[in-house]
């Protein structure tokens, strides 16, 4: 699936079958479901990307400590860009 695709699924009622936990998330996120996106990364590992989209959950929360957590976790910078460039450069990067 390419980014186009996986934003216009945005206007479905579910996200598209077979997606990964953490585009799951980023899908529900879109949509306004926080708390269905951090459920979905629950329990997940953090290697392809669980991590990453965690930190930019805490981030859209406000909860900046948790997220520089995640951020760690993910081996990644702390993000200060928009939300939605993060969101569209995590999207981007796990859509490969």
């Amino acid at each position: 699936m390419d980014f186009q695709t996986f934003k216009t699924s945005l206007t479905q009622d579910q996200p598209p079958a077979g997606l990964s936990a953490s585009l799951k998330a980023l899908w529900l996120d879109a949509k306004g479901d926080w708390d269905g996106a951090h459920d979905a990364l629950q329990g997940q590992p953090d290697a392809g990307g669980p991590a990453w989209v965690h930190a930019y959950l805490h981030r859209v929360e406000g909860d900046l400590s948790n997220a520089r957590y995640w951020y760690n976790r993910a081996d990644k910078p702390a993000s200060t860009c928009p939300l939605a460039e993060e969101w569209e450069e995590i999207t981007r990067a796990l859509l490969g």
